[in-house]
């Protein structure tokens, strides 16, 4: 059975009782098409992206790029890469992640597979509107050890435990150092500025409160 839902911000068709080889199916068939495919152990959702869905992704992208940069951390950015594994019988599309202390042991792959390969050390979510699935809980399973998910007002972060679930943390695990409201301040001034102001303004701060004083 399937369901078509949509917002003014996403628009998301779910396909009950895929199995895995349908899943395969899909992902071959929509390719590098603009469509968010997630599987979650029979359940198949696609969903369009909106430009303010967008904007907030590529936004915090560059953010994470950037406190990279000054701080002089490896990065390797993974995108929107397809993480699956067919043993947990999920899969996900993160709208971006990153390899930060684990990018020496993927630096030279042009595919990742999670059964030897580390999970990006960060991935991060805009959630405007909710997924009908349990996006969580697939990172969890594929053993994400950090996720941003940013719902159009607050950032909030997850971080994973020995037990195996998320659990909400006023800081990040990779940017202690960084108030993660001060990110949230600076998405918010899409609506004020084009997107490379945004990212100078944010780059300035960096320098002046954060890499000053990072040892």
């Amino acid at each position: 059975m399937s369901v078509l839902t949509s917002t003014a911000v996403d628009q998301r068709f779910v396909l009950r009782d895929a199995d895995w080889d349908t899943y395969q199916g899909f992902l071959k068939a929509l390719g590098d098409r603009p469509v968010r495919v997630t599987y979650d152990r029979g359940r198949l959702e696609l969903m369009t992206l909106s430009l303010g869905h967008e904007r907030y992704s590529h936004l915090l992208c560059r953010f994470v790029e950037a406190l990279t940069e000054e701080l002089e951390m490896a990065l390797q950015n993974a995108g929107s890469t397809t993480f699956s594994r067919e043993d947990l019988d999920r899969g996900i599309e993160p709208d971006h992640c990153f390899y930060i202390e684990h990018e020496h042991l993927v630096r030279e792959k042009d595919e990742i597979d999670l059964t030897i390969d580390p999970p990006p050390d960060l991935a991060l979510e805009i959630d405007i509107s909710r997924s009908s699935l349990n996006r969580l809980g697939i990172y969890a399973a594929l053993k994400v050890p950090e996720l941003w998910r940013f719902d159009g007002a607050a950032l909030t972060v997850y971080l994973l435990r020995e037990s195996g679930a998320y659990e909400v943390s006023p800081t990040s695990a990779i940017f202690p150092f960084v108030p993660m409201q001060e990110l949230v301040r600076f998405l918010q001034m899409r609506t004020q500025m084009d997107d490379n102001s945004v990212v100078r303004a944010f780059r300035t701060w960096v320098r002046e409160r954060i890499a000053a004083g990072w040892q």
